[in-house]
């Protein structure tokens, strides 16, 4: 007998301004500054403390002087706002109804508007988030009005116009930095707790919440479980490694982490597990419930509705976690972020993860025809140049089946992860590939499969391939199309380097770069 049975952003580029004051036309941007000064005396801009109306930006900042005591500019010279803390002042303001002396008084002390959600406007194209503070305070004294700036004035404010453009990626960039840590504090602080405290989750949820809904609310479709079910190399590996090996079950506690329709759960019961406790936060689990009863296995099966992370078991610790967590080229869709989380506040010592093992393997591919059609098709579409499509069009990395006879190369694997012993940071990670090639022809793309391993303690251990040498999964394959194929030779070797990273805007989604010589592209998976 053989030992093992074999049964899916570019950031946009900011253009060029110069930097050389001969290019600056002074005549168009004098007619320019008047067309700006003539629409903003046109304007309706609301008083931020009272409901009176003002024909522009500079007389309602005059206004809030004058009547109530209030200096913007001084406000944001005095907290140092930047583009960001400039807008989420003025929303704080509108949001909170905040008068002028409860201001006054609470800027005394800290900025009440640091929270993100006051990025989000209130008034919708309100004129006073469409100015910019740095202008105000290049301005000293009161805000002039309309038309009086002067001519080395219209030079300052193109000169800062260019430092802000240059910098405005930057910016943005960090500023959903600092919105994603958030997130990462609390989910940390839970994920490395060495002891599972059930009852201080509902910090975490709350952050998580909008950001898992979508994610979620898709798998309580019944489309996507009938896919799942009806993959049998997925479904039947699964089956097989429990049923054929009882012993790992037997009168077991077992947690089904993302149970679904509760196929995993049955299995466990029917393998000889005293108890099995399913979890899943769709709208499935209902479903699931009515599954277990029709099949006389509620007296073994509990199941609950809700995130892991979220949730309080009824038992202290199990002996087993099941869990069919894995996505397109493994990690896609981060499940396996709460498999781990459930492992470290539940697993009991000696028990095990299952799968236990995986790998991740890369392979050359030269299918001319499949890059033609994707890729090569842009230069000429009805007539019409539109090569500037590919900038958009080869980072998405695509799921689909590939043809055996397009690999080109031996796959090498470039991950290995032990779900019994890996850490979080670990899902992210660099590695070096060389890849051997089979044929002399061009490289037209990188594919990505993985592979899964039911192996520990289990006398008749389980594996399936997702790669294309094999009977094809609702995986598929992950193909990473290289905007310029590359010539390789039979017996040489493509080397290169892999990053995979969680995309810090949607945590589910990955983002691959690849390093091939002189080429870098990275690749996003949504």
């Amino acid at each position: 007998m053989a030992e093992y049975t074999d049964p899916r952003v570019s950031a946009e580029q900011m253009p060029e301004l110069s930097d050389g004051e001969d290019d600056f036309d002074v005549d168009d941007d004098e007619e320019q500054w008047m067309e700006e000064e003539e629409e903003e005396e046109g304007q309706t801009v609301t008083c931020l403390f009272c409901d009176r109306s003002l024909s522009s930006v500079a007389a309602t900042l005059q206004h809030c002087m004058l009547e109530h005591h209030v200096n913007i500019v001084d406000v944001i010279r005095t907290h140092n706002l930047d583009d960001y803390g400039y807008i989420k002042m003025i929303n704080f303001i509108r949001s909170t109804k905040c008068t002028a002396s409860s201001l006054t008084e609470l800027c005394d002390t800290a900025s009440p508007w640091e929270s993100e959600d006051f990025l989000r406007p209130v008034l919708q194209d309100d004129p006073l988030l469409q100015i910019d503070p740095e202008e105000l305070c290049d301005i000293e004294g009161p805000v002039p009005p309309a038309g009086v700036r002067s001519h080395d004035a219209l030079l300052q404010r193109a000169r800062a116009a260019e430092d802000r453009a240059r910098q405005s990626e930057e910016t943005l960039a960090r500023a959903m930095d600092d919105l994603h840590k958030l997130k990462l504090l609390a989910q940390g602080l839970v994920l490395k707790a060495e002891t599972c405290k059930p009852g201080n989750l509902g910090a975490v949820a709350e952050l998580r919440e909008d950001e898992d809904e979508a994610y979620f609310s898709s798998y309580g479709h019944y489309a996507i479980h009938e896919e799942m079910l009806k993959d049998t190399v997925r479904t039947e590996s699964y089956r097989d490694f429990m049923y054929r090996n009882p012993e790992v079950f037997k009168d077991k506690v077992v947690l089904d982490v993302g149970c679904g329709t509760g196929i995993l759960s049955m299995f466990a019961a029917r393998a000889g597990a005293k108890k099995v406790i399913g979890v899943d936060q769709s709208e499935i689990i209902y479903q699931a419930m009515d599954i277990v009863r029709s099949n006389q296995l509620e007296d073994k099966i509990t199941l609950i509705k809700g995130r892991i992370e979220d949730i309080k078991l009824p038992v202290e610790k199990v002996d087993i976690i099941i869990s069919e967590w894995m996505g397109y080229f493994l990690l896609f869709e981060s499940m396996l972020d709460s498999v781990l989380y459930a492992r470290d506040c539940y697993l009991a010592d000696g028990g095990s993860v299952y799968p236990d093992l995986c790998n991740i393997s890369l392979a050359a591919l030269g299918d001319t025809q499949r890059h033609r059609d994707r890729i090569a098709f842009w230069d000429d579409v009805y007539g019409f140049n539109m090569a500037c499509m590919k900038a958009a069009v080869v980072p998405e990395a695509a799921v689909e089946v590939v043809k055996a006879e397009t690999l080109i190369s031996e796959p090498a694997v470039v991950q290995t992860i032990d779900c019994n012993s890996v850490c979080l940071s670990e899902l992210e990670f660099v590695s070096d590939f060389c890849l051997k090639i089979t044929d002399t022809t061009d490289c037209t793309a990188i594919v990505g499969y993985f592979d899964i391993f039911f192996d520990k303690g289990c006398g008749n251990k389980v594996m399936f391939s997702t790669g294309p040498q094999v009977t094809k999964t609702h995986w598929k394959q992950t193909v990473f199309l290289l905007e310029k194929p590359i010539p390789v030779q039979a017996g040489a070797e493509l080397r290169g380097k892999v990053t995979v990273r969680k995309n810090k805007r949607d945590p589910r989604s990955l983002l691959v770069t690849f390093d091939l010589g002189d080429r870098k592209q990275t690749y996003s998976l949504l």
